[in-house]
Formats: C-alpha cells, sequence, structure tokens
C-alpha cells in the first residue's frame, strides 16, 4: 500500500507533496549553539552536509555550458539522498487525517494543519511499540526522517516515534483499554463475587522485597494468623504484566487459597502500568477466586481496580478486608453462643410445659390402654359382622348368578323356543280357520240378503222382466216405441216379442 491518494477532497491539499514548515515544524540552525538549545519537542535536524552528486545521465556528455538531462529515477534517487541526509531526524505536530492500515500492520495517514498536509508512514514494528491506539483526527507530534517515496515520486515522512500533544500516550491508552474491555463486560457489578467470610489461606501477587508484603503480612497476622501464600513477580517494568498474570493463574490453581490481593505501592502512572495492561485484566476476570486489587495510594486508579471484586486504597487496606479480626469473631462467637443458650433454654421451658400439658391430658396411662382395648374389641365386633354381611350378600349374589345361569341354559333355552314356536304355530293354524268361517258366514248372509232382493225372486211370484235390446231393464212405457223389439224374462225361460202399442196410463194403477 502507498501513500499516494489522501485528502483528495480538501481544497488545502494542492500543494501536498511539499512540506510546510510554517506550523509546528522547527529546523534547527545548523550551528553549535542552536544545535544545543533545542528542546525534545523542537525538530533536530543533522548537520547540513553537502549534497551527494547528482548521477549523470547515461547518454554521451553534453557540451560545455548545455544543460544536463537525467531519467527520472536518478533524479528521485538524488533528490530522495539529499533529503534525508538533510531532514534524517526531525519532529512535527498535525491531526490524523486519511489513516488507513495494511494487512501487514502498517499506518498510512496525512499529517496536516490549517495550511498544508504531510504524508507520513509508519511500518508495524514502530507501530506495535505504541501504548496506544491511532485514531482519526488525533493531534500527534511525529519523530521521523523526510524521504520520498521514487516509486510515485511522492514526498513523505517515516515516522520512528509517535505520541499525543493533548493527553499523555498512556492516558490514552488507558482510556482506550478501559472502553474496550468495559464494552465486553469486564466491569460489571453483576459479576463481581463477595468476599469470603473465613479465607482458609490469602494469596497475594506482589514483590517478594517490597514494603508491600511486609505490611500485607504484619496487618493480616495483627488481625489474624490466617495463612499467606505469595506468588512473587515483578510489579514494573518490561513483561511485569505477562508476569502477574501468570502469577495470578499459579495462586488459582491452589485449592486452599480462597482470596487473592493483588498489591503494589505507590508510584507514577509509568511504575503502575503492568496493572494497567490487558493479559492483568483478563487474569483478574478469569480467576476462580474474589480478587482484591491494591494498587498505588487511594488516588491511584488502574484497569486492575474495574476488573477485581473489590478494590482497596492500599495494601494494608486490602489485608483488613480480607481477614477478619480474630478477637472480634471470638466476642461474636461468645454472643452467639450465649444467645443459643437462651434460646435452647426457652426451648427446653417451653418442651417441659408442652410435656406437663400433654400428661394432663392423659391422665392414667392403664386406663387409657383399657379404653383403646375395649375400643378395638368394639371394632373387631363391627368388623366381624360387617364381614359377616359382606358374606351374606356375596352369597346371595352368587345364588342369583346360579339362577340366572341355569335360565340362561342353552338346553332350556331351546325347550322354551320349541314351546313358543308351537304356540306360534298352533296360532297360525287357528287364525286362517277362524278367519275363513267368519268370512264364510258373512258370505252366506250376503248371499241370503242378495236372494232376498233378487229378482229372480220376483219373477217365481209371477212377475216378468221386459228388456230392451240393448240389455236394458224397461221400466218406463215411454222408452219403447211401436215396432221395437223387446225380451221378456220370465221364470222360467224368455220371450221375444214386438212392441204394438204403448199407453201413457199411470203405472201405479191398477189393473
Amino acid at each position: 500500500m502507498s501513500p499516494s491518494n489522501r485528502s483528495k477532497g480538501d481544497p488545502k491539499s494542492k500543494d501536498a507533496g511539499q512540506l510546510s514548515f510554517e506550523s509546528r515544524l522547527t529546523i534547527a540552525p545548523p550551528t553549535v549553539a542552536a544545535r544545543t538549545a533545542a528542546t525534545p519537542e523542537v525538530a533536530r535536524a543533522a548537520p547540513p552536509e553537502p549534497a551527494p552528486p547528482l548521477a549523470q545521465p547515461s547518454e554521451t556528455a553534453a557540451p560545455a555550458g548545455a544543460p544536463r538531462i537525467y531519467v527520472v529515477s536518478e533524479l528521485l534517487r538524488a533528490a530522495r539522498l539529499t533529503l534525508e541526509s538533510r531532514f534524517s531526524d526531525v519532529r512535527v505536530e498535525g491531526e490524523i487525517s486519511g489513516l488507513k492500515r495494511s494487512s501487514q500492520g502498517h499506518l498510512y495517514f496525512c499529517l496536516k494543519d490549517a495550511q498544508g498536509q504531510l504524508d507520513c508512514v509508519l511500518y508495524a514494528r514502530e507501530a506495535a511499540r505504541l501504548k496506544f491506539q491511532v485514531d482519526e483526527g488525533m493531534a500527534v507530534r511525529c519523530r521521523g526522517r523526510l524521504t520520498l517515496y521514487e516509486a510515485r515520486g511522492r514526498f513523505q515522512m517515516t515516522v520512528a516515534d509517535l505520541e499525543p500533544t493533548g493527553a499523555g500516550a498512556l492516558a490514552i491508552a488507558f482510556e482506550q483499554l478501559k472502553q474496550k474491555l468495559a464494552a465486553e463486560g469486564l466491569f460489571e457489578t453483576a459479576r463481581k463475587r463477595p468476599l469470603p467470610f473465613f479465607p482458609r489461606r490469602v494469596g497475594v501477587v506482589s514483590s517478594a522485597t517490597g514494603a508491600v508484603i511486609r505490611d500485607i503480612v504484619r496487618v493480616a497476622h495483627r488481625r489474624c494468623p490466617v495463612r499467606i501464600l505469595l506468588a512473587p513477580t515483578p510489579v514494573q517494568g518490561e513483561g511485569a504484566s505477562l508476569a502477574i498474570a501468570a502469577a495470578l493463574r499459579r495462586l488459582a490453581a491452589v485449592p486452599d487459597v480462597d482470596v487473592i490481593i493483588v498489591a503494589r505501592g505507590g508510584g507514577s502512572l509509568e511504575d503502575l502500568w503492568a496493572f494497567n495492561e490487558e493479559p492483568v485484566a483478563r487474569a483478574i476476570f478469569a480467576c476462580r477466586v474474589p480478587v482484591i486489587s491494591a494498587v498505588g495510594h487511594e488516588t491511584d486508579f488502574t484497569i486492575a481496580d474495574f476488573v477485581a471484586d473489590v478494590r482497596a486504597p492500599t495494601p494494608s487496606a486490602a489485608a483488613e478486608r480480607a481477614v477478619p479480626v480474630l478477637a472480634d469473631l471470638r466476642a461474636e462467637l461468645a454472643l452467639i453462643c450465649r444467645r443459643a443458650g437462651r434460646a435452647t433454654a426457652e426451648q427446653v421451658r417451653a418442651r417441659r410445659l408442652a410435656l406437663e400439658r400433654a400428661r394432663a391430658r392423659i391422665a392414667d396411662p392403664r386406663r387409657l390402654l383399657d379404653v383403646r382395648r375395649q375400643t378395638l374389641d368394639d371394632a373387631a365386633e363391627r368388623a366381624r359382622r360387617q364381614l359377616a354381611r359382606q358374606l351374606a350378600a356375596a352369597q346371595a349374589g352368587l345364588r342369583a348368578l346360579e339362577t340366572r345361569l341355569l335360565r340362561a341354559h342353552p338346553q332350556r333355552r331351546v325347550l322354551e323356543r320349541r314351546n313358543a314356536l308351537a304356540a306360534l304355530r298352533h296360532r297360525l293354524e287357528a287364525i286362517p280357520r277362524a278367519e275363513l268361517a267368519r268370512r264364510r258366514h258373512a258370505v252366506d248372509a250376503a248371499r241370503g240378503k242378495l236372494e232376498a232382493l233378487s229378482p229372480l225372486n220376483v219373477l217365481e211370484r209371477g212377475f216378468a222382466l221386459a228388456l230392451l235390446p240393448d240389455g236394458r231393464l224397461l221400466t218406463d212405457a215411454a222408452d219403447a216405441r211401436p215396432g221395437d223389439a223387446v225380451r221378456v224374462r220370465l221364470r222360467r225361460g224368455a220371450l221375444d216379442a214386438e212392441v204394438r202399442a204403448t199407453s201413457e196410463r199411470d203405472s201405479k194403477a191398477r189393473p
């Protein structure tokens, strides 16, 4: 990655490839007095050295007085060497803009002020030594050398060290790590554990030669002769945070260690910095027992204080919180014993009174025994009678079932069905005969009535029936005309006759 395309949208970045020395950069003049009086914030420039001769072009030398012609790479290389030899150690202040991180860990950014900007690169090996995280818009002071990136012809600064100009680097690193761990929940109050009432053994992570461990032992043993296990470790300097984290893990692995004190005396922020690093914070968070942080004085706060279960203002206060006072425990124990004795005596009196009351209710045990025996006899007699009733009911039910079983015997049921079938057959045969006799009697009665009303019986008395040719009975003389053929039926036989004349006389008149 190259720092070639930074801050293109800034209207003040027209001369991005040129260095502005007007705001913060100060170049020491090439005099001994000026170099001696320069402060760390003032940029120190190397003594002026003669610029290296420019490389000659590869073509044939030009005539005397003619301008020299160079290839681009030769000119850029000569400019870079001149620039690096002149400005090998400079310091410049500005605001970080366009911060980019490469996959290898290099940082590319612009350092700008109100009038201009300067391309910068901070390589991964230098970035790894920073105690804080570089962010966009941070005001910083950079130390490094000016150079020229030949591949793109870009003027830039190779940064060797970087520090904030506002708060110190350690303060920024402290706030950044604090925000990170707080976001992960390492400072949550809900996860903090209470200290044990009486620890079997107290673990201490501190220096073995300092006054801290002596103060802790003295205060703890003055309060109660509890066992103390020290995990000696350096408490400042390079690698101290890893040593403290390892000591915490060693103590947490001891089964009878119930509480651990992480302690150190007072000092500057740099002296206490080992307790502000991430390995210590995560080791405290992962510890299986409660941890008391006692780092520095009461006004000193470290990351370990926020992660620990309890913060003590001093190591002596941590020992006081971890170890109870033996005399207080004995006094409290004596008070508890007296209260327990009074409570026990009260309970004994209450139980004795209850016993007396129960004895008064019970009276003579022999009388109670006689009553219980008589009650038992009554219960046995009631049980015998109840058993007899139940047995009689069961036998009656058995007999009823036996009767039902006999009634439901197949042979009996076949016989009953046969008798019923014979009765039905008899009824079936008697009903048609009675119905036939009834019908015959009715027919005879109807025949008698019919014969009584039959005209044939009238013919027996000498009357005759006159029938028209179409078979109708002739009852009115007006129905026949002279010359009509009629048939006269007599008692025996019939006559065919012809009408000669008709008479209109009343048929009801006697002849």
